[in-house]
């Protein structure tokens, strides 16, 4: 089981559709990865199927590759109950997205020690801790900065609150 304190060495970002939040943090997160040299597989899913085989929103792609990031290759897709076998750690964009993770988890008939951790994206961060990452989609272009700043911000402080423990 994937304690609090552990290194995953898997995790999936989850938002609604998998077209703005979450492949911005799949992206963001592989990268700070990386330069922290861990080894932590990392994927993008949604909790609906509404954009599934999508490439990412164009606004989300064009500000995620303003900040260094290309996300024009990665597709949508829905979360299935296998990601809860082959994740350690699921995090989510938002409280709701979050309880529809645990109410997917609830449906699964094994223990929990069996099946990844959930948690809400910004749980580990000192300047977002407990705020949702807000959905761009019917915003401008602030809201998608405000996105990448928070992602940026959260996908940190998973990685320092690795190494501190």
């Amino acid at each position: 089981m994937l304690t609090k304190a552990s290194t995953p060495s898997s995790v999936l970002l989850v938002c609604l559709g998998n077209i703005c939040r979450s492949p911005t943090a799949e992206e963001v997160f592989r990268q700070q990865v990386a330069i922290a040299g861990l080894k932590i597989k990392v994927d993008s899913a949604g909790t609906s199927g509404w954009h599934a085989g999508d490439r990412p929103d164009i606004r989300a792609q064009k500000h995620a590759k303003a900040h260094g990031y290309n996300i024009s290759k990665l597709t949508s897709r829905q979360v299935k109950p296998q990601d809860f076998y082959d994740f350690d750690l699921i995090l989510a964009m938002d409280s709701n997205n979050l309880d529809d993770l645990h109410q997917l988890k609830d449906k699964l008939a094994d223990d929990d020690d069996t099946v990844a951790r959930l948690a809400l994206f910004s749980e580990e961060d000192p300047i977002y801790s407990g705020d949702d990452v807000p959905d761009p989609y019917q915003g401008g272009s602030d809201d998608f900065e405000e996105v990448i700043t928070r992602i940026e911000s959260s996908a940190q402080a998973w990685i320092e609150s690795w190494r501190m423990r």
